[in-house]
């Protein structure tokens, strides 16, 4: 027997883990190798889903530490 984690839950302090601020993290495999999926649940609508392949997220990363820098110099300048 294995036992490995599939799923994180991202969430605020004190909310539950059904919160609609709460955000998965999960691994998924549907018959063609692993990926990673990331979901949030709004309070209205239908949940979101993003999914990518782990050889992406350099690149994904990447660009969130860009844009990242970019809200940071929209702060400093209001």
């Amino acid at each position: 027997m294995n036992t490995i984690t599939s799923r994180i839950t991202v969430l605020p302090k004190g909310e539950p883990i059904f919160s609609y601020q709460a955000t998965e993290i999960s691994i998924v495999d549907e018959a063609a190798g692993p990926f990673i999926e990331i979901k949030q649940f709004p309070q209205v609508g239908d949940e979101q889903t993003i999914k990518f392949n782990v050889e992406e997220w350099p690149f994904i990363e990447n660009a969130i530490d860009k844009i990242i820098q970019e809200i940071e110099k929209l702060e400093e300048n209001p």
